[in-house]
Parts: C-alpha cells; structure tokens; sequence
C-alpha cells in the first residue's frame, strides 16, 4: 500500500483519549429541535434503525447492485433474502429513489429459481437497443448478475434480465447464460458502455485467481475476452465486486484517468475484507494502473463492495457510489431486527494529483444539506479537557458535524462517540505522526472481532484538519480532508444512546458546525 496503507489492531489509543461520555436525554449545546416533519413511515423505528442510511424494511440485505438512473428514479437493487434476517435465499431486492436519499422498497425484481440464487451484479440503460429487448421505441434496462448453482456444484455464470416497464417488472433472457467459462469462482459482472468503440465492456472477478476479466460486446449477449488485470496489491482473499469507471483530474485540466476498484474478501480472523483502487488507463479492451501500489478504499471495517451508478444525468457528479456497510466477520449476528445490513451514504467522487500520485477523493452527495435542521455553530475552542459536543437518546435522530482543526506539528485530538459504557469508536489524529486513527472498543457479546483499530497517514493536513462526520443510531462515517480519507464504523451503544466528545492537546477547533438530520423514513 502506499500512504494509505492500514495497520490494523496496533497499539492502543493514548490515555488522554480515553474521555468518559456523559448521557442525557437531549442535546448538550446543541441545535434547537426543527418543527415538524413530514409523517414518519411505520417500521422504521427501532432502536438501532438508521435514520439517513438505507436498510431494507425486513430480512437481510447485503452488497447493492443494479445501480442505474432511468426516468427520474434511481434504482437500486441489493443482495437480499426474502425470507429470513441471515444471508441465503439470494435474489435482488429493489428500491428507487427520486433524490438519492428518501427510498421507496418494492417487490423483489429477480427472484432465485429452484436451481440457482441470484448473486450480484450491474445494470445498464440500453439506450440504443443492441439487446433487442425494447419495445415499442423504449429503451429496456438490463441487468447482468451472476448465477449460483444452489448445490455449489458447477461454474458461476453470467446472465440477463431485462426490464421494458422502467424496472418494475424483469424477466430472464431465454438463452442465459450469456458467459460461461467454466469457472466456479467467476461472478460479480460490472457493465458499462464504452463511447470511443461503440460497445459493451464487462468487468468481471476471477475471485480466486485474483485477477479482473474484461469482455466486450456488441449486443450484451455475445462476449469476447480482451485480457486480465491482476494479481496486484492486497491478494490475501478472494477478488469480488469490481467496479470501471473514468474522472477527470480536479486540478489538471483536460485530464481523465481510469479508476479500477476491487474488494478483498479476507478469511482471516482479523478483517472480513475492504477495497482497494488501482488509478490508470482504459483502451476500451484492457486496464494498465499508473502504480501497482494501490490505494485503499476505506480505513473503517464496514464498508464493502461499493458500486457506481450507471447513466446518471450529464449535470450532476461524474461518479456517485453506494457500499455495504457491513462486514462478512459478524454482519449475520449484529443486534438488528426485523431487518439485517445497511448501506453506507452515498458518495460522490473526485480525482486529484497531489505529490506524484493521483488520489481519489470521496465526500458525502450534496443532497445530505436537505436533510439539515438549522445549524448550531459552536464558537472557537480548545478541548484539553474535554467537551461534550452533543448528546442523543435512544431512538434519536441522526446528525453530522463539521470541524475544521488547528493542530500543532506534536498535538492531537479526537472525536469519541459511543456509551458510557465503553462501547465507542475513537476517531483521532496525531500531529507527530500526521496518521488518523479510528478505534472501535465495546467487547460486544455477538462478536469477538468487533474491536478494531486502524491508522493511515494523511498526506499532507499543513497544520489544519477539516473533517465531516455524519452519525446516525448505529453507525459512523467520517470524511477527512474533503474525502481525502474516509471511515465507515458500525456501533451499537448500549439502548442506543450516545454522546460525541472532543479532547485535543495543543490543537484548536477553529469552526465547528452541528447539524440534525430529518429522518430518510419520513415522506420528501
């Protein structure tokens, strides 16, 4: 790994961190509660129900696929079982958005048939047709996914479904599969259309070879193979869930490059898996990275086979990406019902070159201001013995913070939110070193492994720190230096109630700003 690399499970934090959060039933110095909302959906209250992250109503969900924008509505499709709160049964789920934040669940789109589940994939707007699939003038959505002998005997195989009513009713392609290469590890197809030859790419793993497939075709169901990519950067598990997708460079004009993303499904017992990305060039037939050394896609344990929406409109972000927020280590045991799994906030992307290396920048989507009640801005302060920034009860609502720090070349500071009781994720950062570190403490009872500790080196802060955390009941995402590094935390304070702290030595907190957020479960 390069700057970013992760060390996991090292050391502890200094004893200065280790503040002690003190619970209350409303907000300490926080913002004054908004008037009222739009009437809440039923169902989505419990007590660790996140409030601004999607989570299906019932049953188990896990990686999203299908991400496509047609007609105004973003669909997503997600790893689901209809039947039960642990993984099994694999079929696509659905749900669409109008804005990305406020989620509409309907049937299942392509259920598991007796011989095969549904495992993941990717969907694509057929705008000019060369399926076949389109009536009457109007352009079918297609999916490809990747079928799963249910007896795990015989080859994965890539195939079709296709949509001519804008997704709300699929069907099966007759004569899928459309690539069968004999493999039992080959799965999770990523298509796009690729405008320079006026075709169809699919990225697609070879999980166990380590390496990424690429195919292209001209009607999406015929496919002739190009090359491979990989083994490179972290092998130490399966390769799944990859992703294509082409960014301008922010700060060098008339600049694109190629981002190739992959997750590492890990078998040890200290990580479940992340991803990692490869920056460089695409011709349309094979992916050569500008470095081997890739960069890694999340410093936190819960976030996991990311997806980038296809055909989004022409004047909003390039790129817009959606993961699992979760990890395979203890996804199946966490103390959530009538529902399992949540997605992580949707992330818009960015590439930057700074000190000979392109960067891939990753911040929460614009539309997350609509969710704001009025802010409440906390005036400059230093925090060398502590201060409670905000307290929330159980069944509260979600909130994000913004702060923009001032450290001293040997200070630190750090962000703790959780339980009196120990359970808690410390984000922090140490000016001597210029790392972040996030640790997460609580000695759960469903896992073992859900203590963790990571760091990772920012690359350059020049003395100040900006950081954007978005909290919600079970859940904490943070965003440091615009997107340069991000976090996603899974936690479950005890009853649900929590506190966020700050403590700094020789640091500043220059500007800081707290919001609550209306609940996605409430009608726009």
């Amino acid at each position: 790994m390069n700057a970013r690399e992760v060390r996991r499970r090292g050391g502890r934090v200094l004893p200065w961190l280790l503040c002690t959060a003190v619970l209350g039933m409303g907000l300490a110095a926080g913002p004054p509660q908004a008037a009222a909302h739009a009437p809440r959906l039923s169902g989505y209250n419990q007590i660790y129900r996140p409030q601004v992250h999607f989570s299906a109503r019932r049953h188990w969900m896990n990686d999203p696929n299908g991400l496509v924008y047609y007609d105004g509505w973003y669909q997503m499709f997600f790893q689901y079982n209809p039947y039960g709160r642990r993984w099994g049964n694999m079929s696509w789920g659905h749900a669409r958005s109008r804005d990305l934040l406020h989620w509409q669940q309907l049937p299942v789109a392509i259920p598991e048939s007796r011989r095969f589940m549904i495992f993941s994939g990717s969907a694509v707007v057929d705008w000019h047709d060369t399926s076949g699939f389109g009536v009457h003038g109007r352009p079918p959505l297609v999916a490809i996914y990747t079928a799963q002998p249910r007896a795990h005997r015989g080859p994965q195989t890539e195939n079709l479904a296709y949509s001519t009513d804008g997704g709300r009713q699929w069907r099966k392609y007759p004569g899928n599969p459309v690539l069968n290469i004999g493999l039992r590890n080959f799965r999770d197809p990523k298509v796009l259309w690729y405008a320079p030859r006026h075709e169809w790419v699919m990225v697609v793993s070879r999980a166990a070879q380590r390496r990424i497939s690429f195919y292209v075709s001209a009607n999406l169901k015929t496919w002739r193979y190009t090359g491979n990519f990989g083994p490179a950067g972290d092998t130490r598990g399966v390769w799944e869930c990859p992703d294509l997708f082409a960014l301008p460079v922010a700060n060098r004009p008339g600049e694109t490059r190629w981002v190739l993303k992959v997750d590492v499904q890990q078998q040890g017992p200290d990580t479940g898996g992340g991803g990692q990305v490869f920056i460089g060039r695409f011709n349309g037939r094979t992916f050569r990275a500008s470095s081997l050394h890739p960069q890694s896609l999340d410093l936190g344990e819960d976030y996991y086979a990311s997806a980038s929406w296809s055909d989004l409109p022409a004047d909003g972000p390039p790129v817009i990406t959606l993961g699992w927020m979760d990890n395979w280590l203890y996804a199946q045991r966490t103390p959530t019902a009538p529902w399992c799994g949540v997605m992580a906030f949707p992330r818009r992307l960015s590439l930057r070159w700074q000190n000979g290396a392109y960067h891939l920048l990753q911040r929460p989507i614009a539309a997350l201001a609509r969710l704001r009640a009025a802010p409440h801005r906390f005036g400059a302060f230093t925090a060398a013995r502590g201060r409670t920034l905000l307290t929330v009860p159980a069944r509260g609502r979600a909130h994000e913070i913004r702060a923009r720090i001032r450290v001293a070349r040997r200070g630190q500071f750090a962000f703790t939110i959780g339980s009196s009781d120990g359970r808690r994720v410390t984000l922090a950062y140490h000016g001597a070193s210029g790392r972040f570190s996030v640790e997460r403490t609580g000695r759960y009872r469903f896992s073992k492994a859900f203590d963790s500790r990571q760091s990772a080196s920012l690359a350059d802060t020049r003395g100040t720190v900006e950081l954007d955390l978005i909290v919600d009941r079970s859940s904490v995402e943070a965003f440091v230096d615009h997107g340069e590094l991000t976090v996603a935390e899974r936690m479950f304070p005890r009853g649900g109630a929590y506190t966020v702290r700050v403590r700094a030595h020789r640091a500043r907190f220059v500007q800081t700003t707290l919001w609550a957020l209306h609940s996605i479960w409430r009608r726009p």
